[in-house]
């Protein structure tokens, strides 16, 4: 039989409201590296992060600095909120669906505190990740003001 789902192009869309960088742009060395794997990064100006995809979450971290979703294809995607946000213990947080709930691409997952952030100096710069990326071609889309749910910065297929 044939495998349709090899040959079908997925895409990723933006998880906020704002700007889209270069990967290669985080001050983080892990994520600039593509260490954690290919993808993109946003500074942004809203409370809400939102699916970048239609799937399932398959993580909540336990300090609820990042998100992890598996869409129909396979893929792994990592959407980390902030840098060094691990270290918040999950303060500024707040989760607002289940692990392992399906959900559709702009639909909210964590809302943050923004004053706490703020008040913590704390970097929001928000990379998103295929954790899996040797599995799959990746076309990063050419954008920089991009809106959640709306804006495709990155498409895939299987290899």
């Amino acid at each position: 039989m044939f495998d349709f789902k090899k040959n079908k192009r997925t895409s990723l869309f933006a998880p906020v409201n704002g700007q889209m960088i270069p990967l290669e742009n985080v001050p983080d060395k892990v994520f600039a590296s593509h260490m954690m794997g290919e993808g993109v990064a946003f500074i942004y100006e809203d409370n809400i992060v939102c699916a970048p995809c239609d799937g399932r979450v398959t993580l909540i971290a336990p300090t609820l600095h990042a998100f992890g979703m598996m869409d129909s294809c396979g893929a792994e995607i990592l959407v980390h909120i902030g840098l060094d946000t691990v270290n918040l213990q999950g303060k500024g947080f707040k989760v607002l669906v289940n692990q392992r709930e399906k959900v559709s691409k702009g639909t909210p997952i964590i809302e943050i505190d923004r004053d706490y952030m703020r008040n913590h100096d704390i970097v929001l710069t928000t990379p998103v990740v295929i954790t899996n990326a040797k599995d799959f071609e990746i076309d990063i889309q050419n954008c920089t003001r991009v809106e959640k749910g709306v804006t495709e910065v990155l498409n895939f297929k299987k290899i």
